[in-house]
C-alpha cells in the first residue's frame, strides 16, 4: 500500500498577498529604508512599490528585487524547492511494496 502526500494551504492567495506585502513592508523598515529609498535600490517604480504595499499585488519579478534588497530572496527561493519523493515513477511504487509499519500494543 503506498501513501501519497496532499499538501493543503488554507490560506488564500488574496490573504497570502495581503500578508506578504505587510511581511515585506515590515522588513523595509527594519532596515531603515523609506519607499523612495527601497524603490531606488531595487529599481522598482515608486508607484509600483506602493501598490504592492497597500494591495499585495505585484509581479514575481517585482517581489524579487525587493527581497533582494530588504532580504528574503534566498528563504524565498528554498520554499520553492520540490520536495525529496521516496519513489521517482510509479513502478518504483509497485515494485517497492512498502508496508505500513505495524502497531505493537498490550494484548488483552
Amino acid at each position: 500500500m503506498a501513501y501519497i502526500v496532499i499538501m493543503i494551504s488554507l490560506i488564500t492567495p488574496a490573504k497570502a498577498q495581503t500578508q506578504l506585502a505587510e511581511h515585506l513592508r515590515s522588513r523595509r523598515l527594519a532596515v531603515g529604508l523609506t519607499q523612495v529609498g527601497l524603490a531606488a535600490r531595487s529599481g522598482v517604480s515608486l508607484a509600483t512599490l506602493r501598490k504592492f504595499e497597500r494591495t499585495g499585488i505585484a509581479s514575481i519579478e517585482v517581489l524579487l528585487k525587493l527581497l533582494a534588497v530588504v532580504g528574503g530572496l534566498d528563504e524565498v527561493i528554498e520554499a520553492a524547492r520540490p520536495a525529496e519523493t521516496e519513489f521517482s515513477s510509479i513502478d518504483e511504487v509497485i515494485k517497492g511494496g512498502i508496508r505500513p509499519k505495524r502497531k505493537t500494543g498490550w494484548r488483552s
